[in-house]
């Protein structure tokens, strides 16, 4: 279990040390092994360590680039949306429709929002820098209050018109 500011993570990493998930726990009980998609896990604080330290820094406003090895679960589509997101500078957001163009699929801005919704490493592959094409704070599995908070974080939330 990992302490953030914005609450407990859980982190799993496979026998290489790749980050296979990264999520908020919210009061979850995790016991000392977790079975997840078939695989068992055990929780070993040593080998989640560098991703502690990365969150930490991050927090802390002294890192804007993760370098943890990871190693998501997902088909082609999936893998390939979450690289592409990876590519989403610190302190910007991105509009689903806009990421569908990058893939290049500009008419897949759904699929595109069901990979960020499925996304199994959160803060790392940043989907909280997805947004709607209006500016809207669009659904985060952390809660949009978390979205929020990590967009003022990175000084990347949108500005809203108040008319």
């Amino acid at each position: 279990m990992l302490a953030t500011p914005l609450g407990p993570m859980i982190a799993l990493v496979d026998e290489q040390g790749a980050l296979v998930r990264l999520e908020f726990v919210d009061g979850q009980h995790h016991p000392a092994s977790v079975h997840w998609r078939g695989l068992s896990y055990v929780q070993d604080a040593a080998a989640v360590r560098p991703v502690a330290e990365q969150l930490d820094a991050y927090f802390a406003e002294q890192l804007t680039d993760f370098d943890v090895p990871l190693a998501p679960l997902g088909n082609a589509f999936l893998q390939e949306a979450w690289r592409h997101l990876r590519r989403v500078p610190y302190g910007t957001t991105i509009s689903y429709g806009e990421l569908a163009t990058r893939l290049p699929r500009p008419t897949s801005a759904r699929a595109i929002g069901r990979a960020n919704a499925v996304n199994p490493i959160a803060i790392i592959v940043p989907c909280h820098r997805v947004i709607g094409a209006d500016g809207s704070l669009t659904g985060y599995a952390g809660g949009i209050e978390r979205k929020q908070a990590l967009l003022e974080l990175e000084c990347a939330l949108p500005q809203r018109s108040l008319l």
